[in-house]
C-alpha cells in the first residue's frame, strides 16, 4: 500500500461512477533514492498502484487487477518539481461484478498516465 506514505489523497470527489482526486506525492520517499538518484521519477508501477488505491478508497473494498487493456506512460512525474497531480477515473460494474475502469493521471494539460482495465473485488 502506497497511500499515506508514498502519496496522499488531498481531495476526492465522487459523482455516480466518476471520481476526481488530487494527489500529493512524497518527494522525500525512499523509492526515489534508486529511481533515479539525482533525477527522481515516479515509477510506472506506482502510478498503476495509485489508480488501484483510489478505487479501493472510493469503493471501500480491496481489489486485484485482472486485465489491462491500455496502460500508457506519456510523461514522467518528477516529484521534486511536480508533486501535486490530479486523477480522473470512470468505472462501471460488469456482469461478473468486476470494475471496468478508465483512469488518467495529469497536471493541468500534461497527461502522465492513461489506463483502461478491469479490477476484481477480493473475496
Amino acid at each position: 500500500m502506497l497511500q499515506g506514505d508514498f502519496f496522499t489523497i488531498s481531495n476526492i470527489e465522487k459523482t455516480g461512477f466518476d471520481v476526481k482526486a488530487t494527489l500529493l506525492i512524497n518527494a522525500a520517499h525512499k523509492i526515489f533514492n534508486g529511481h533515479f538518484p539525482g533525477q527522481p521519477v515516479v515509477p510506472g508501477v506506482c502510478m498503476m498502484q495509485m489508480v488501484k488505491e483510489i478505487m479501493e478508497t472510493v469503493t471501500g473494498k480491496k481489489t486485484d487487477l485482472i486485465k489491462s487493456q491500455e496502460m500508457k506512460f506519456l510523461a514522467i512525474i518528477d516529484p521534486s518539481q511536480n508533486n501535486n497531480i490530479s486523477a480522473t477515473l470512470k468505472y462501471a460494474i460488469d456482469y461478473n461484478q468486476n470494475m471496468v475502469v478508465s483512469a488518467v493521471l495529469f497536471k493541468e494539460e500534461l497527461i502522465h498516465f492513461k489506463f483502461k482495465g478491469i479490477f476484481a473485488f477480493q473475496r
